[in-house]
């Protein structure tokens, strides 16, 4: 079995790696565990202001905040048994995550939930919703935060 895990610095997202490090798989079961670093948009108040580059310097940061996360989540998975791959792709989570499930044949795309509604789910977007929609695989999302 092929399992994707979608990651991030919430807690939502340690629930569903700690909820997959407990379940029983199948022999032969890895874990592609995947961060996306979105690309920011940048923003101005004037129609004449010309649009600034975001700095490299902060994506490149980024970048090595979600390869940090991503390794903290391989080390948790291997001494569960796990053979683990990670990959931190730049790009909106939401594409990510069903471009990979897609591209990789995984078997279960598991995700954390924030739980936004209204306004902020508007705003922010859902990415588990986009994933559940979207998947080419089974979607399983992990709404409790907790042991």
């Amino acid at each position: 079995m092929r399992i994707l895990l979608g990651f991030d610095d919430s807690p939502h997202a340690l629930a569903a790696l700690r909820w997959v490090t407990r379940q029983p798989w199948p022999t032969k079961t890895s874990v592609t565990v995947v961060s996306a670093v979105r690309t920011p948009v940048s923003a101005y108040a004037e129609v004449y202001a010309p649009a600034v580059p975001y700095p490299t310097e902060l994506i490149e940061e980024a970048t090595r905040h979600h390869q940090e996360l991503c390794m903290r989540a391989e080390d948790e998975l291997r001494r569960a048994g796990f053979p683990v791959d990670t990959k931190v792709m730049p790009g909106d989570p939401r594409e990510v995550l069903v471009d990979l499930a897609r591209s990789t044949n995984a078997d279960l795309l598991v995700v954390g939930s924030h739980g936004r509604t209204g306004i902020p789910k508007l705003v922010l977007g859902s990415v588990a919703s986009h994933v559940v929609s979207h998947a080419p695989c089974d979607v399983l999302v992990i709404k409790r935060v907790g042991p």
